[in-house]
């Protein structure tokens, strides 16, 4: 086991173009990946593995997953080799008590949500990752306990990343301006910031918001960054904002962490990535 203890961070994903891009959030990504001591694996919660279960892979090499519709075949052509780590499921399994969870040695693998930030914080594909599920069943409250149960891997070697996006609204996307925010993207992404870097205890209370049913229509974006919360709660630190920005009108691209010594990113990169479809967003699996 690591003695090092690891920090914990929440990125916001985006497009999946962002794989093949170099603009400020995926600068950011890279440099949290430098800035953490190598961890023994990377547990990955995502928004794009959202069922009606809590689970956590347990295969030896788990396939690179291509879970959206109409991209360029550069993306489809991307393979992220890393290897995973079965026996991390015991752990997680007696970390998590009294909850109960499943280990899935064949059907999942690694997501887009995974993937897309991973090959830039860890390029090489060296470093073993698991995911864990996002159980559509359970409230809010449950991740944000998780996240604070599994805080205790950070002082096993295990660095825990959430990938999602604070706001995502795919029907209200504007391609017409990719850096833009809509007046209540902002705000909602910003009364979350608030709460999230000063009292993160109270992240789950953020669903009762009146503008959360338009910035999250559906929670499975949102939910990653309960784990982040939970986690801060539990060791009693506060985050810090690694990169802030939006991404066509109704996406948040922010991204937060703790223990991360992450420079800022460069003014002179651009901002979001093309959208790299023509599908409707709905459609696209964004």
């Amino acid at each position: 086991m690591s003695a090092v203890r690891l920090g914990a961070a929440f990125l916001g994903h985006g497009t999946p173009m962002n794989a093949l891009d170099q603009n400020r959030y995926t600068q950011t990504w890279q440099a949290v990946g430098k800035s953490f001591p190598r961890p023994r694996a990377i547990l990955m919660v995502s928004a794009h593995w959202y069922v009606n279960a809590t689970a956590v892979t347990a295969m030896p090499r788990p396939k690179t997953i291509h879970d959206f519709y109409g991209f360029p075949q550069a993306l489809f052509d991307i393979q992220y080799p890393a290897p995973g780590l079965p026996s991390l499921y015991e752990e997680i399994a007696e970390i998590v008590k009294p909850e109960a969870i499943g280990a899935d040695h064949d059907s999942w693998g690694l997501d887009h949500g995974a993937w897309s930030v991973l090959l830039h914080a860890y390029p090489a594909a060296d470093v073993p990752v698991v995911q864990l599920s996002l159980n559509a069943l359970k409230p809010a409250q449950y991740h944000f306990d998780m996240g604070a149960r599994l805080s205790a891997l950070s002082s096993q070697g295990v660095l825990v990343i959430g990938s999602g996006n604070i706001v995502h609204n795919l029907r209200a996307m504007d391609r017409d301006h990719p850096d833009a925010a809509f007046p209540w993207a902002r705000a909602f992404n910003e009364d979350a910031l608030a709460v999230l870097t000063s009292r993160p205890e109270d992240a789950p209370g953020l669903v009762t918001l009146p503008g959360y049913a338009q910035a999250a229509p559906t929670p499975e974006h949102f939910l990653p960054v309960l784990y982040l919360a939970g986690h801060l709660a539990a060791i009693g630190v506060k985050p810090g904002v690694l990169v802030d920005g939006y991404a066509y009108g109704s996406l948040s691209m922010t991204s937060l962490g703790v223990e991360v010594p992450c420079p800022p990113a460069s003014a002179d990169l651009p901002g979001a990535s093309p959208l790299g479809t023509s599908v409707p967003g709905e459609q696209s699996n964004i």
